[in-house]
């Protein structure tokens, strides 16, 4: 699909804080609430986030993806004792909907398959992936309200 990976740096903030808003953006202008709120109110939701993940998830590899030498996602994955994690995959409106997210679910089974783990990640029960996680064989395994635990077990 033309993309790779690197460890994201300090320098990576502004596109991060940014592909958050991407992913959230609908769902707040539905508050009615004037547009430098709403992007204000991201920021500060993308901050909230970063310091959460950096305290829970210290041992997590935290990756952009690149497509064309361009940042166009994230990837934050964490080897558990019988999973690699996936605490966080998300790509640029731009980049979604092309196959790209789903070769590198792909990918990440086929290292979970020789490394003898499964696959687990948590998706909002609203998610349009949910279908591809469905079709890449991945099953909910528990519930926690607005998101569903979901679980691969690549075959060996």
């Amino acid at each position: 699909m033309g993309a790779s990976w690197r460890p994201v740096t300090d320098d990576d903030l502004p596109f991060l804080a940014e592909l958050y808003a991407s992913t959230r953006r609908e769902e707040v202008a539905q508050t009615g609430w004037p547009a430098e709120t709403q992007e204000a109110f991201l920021r500060q939701q993308h901050e909230a986030q970063h310091r959460h993940y950096t305290l829970h998830y210290a041992a997590a590899e935290w990756l952009v993806i690149e497509r064309g030498g361009q940042p166009v996602g994230r990837l934050c994955l964490l080897d558990k004792p019988d999973d690699l994690h996936i605490v966080d995959i998300s790509l640029l409106p731009h980049a979604r909907g092309q196959g790209l997210g789903g070769a590198i679910l792909e990918d990440i089974l086929d290292a979970a398959r020789e490394l003898g783990k499964g696959v687990a990640i948590h998706v909002e029960i609203n998610n349009p992936a949910l279908s591809l996680y469905r079709r890449l064989g991945f099953e909910v395994v528990g519930d926690a309200g607005i998101h569903h635990l979901m679980r691969a077990v690549p075959p060996s």
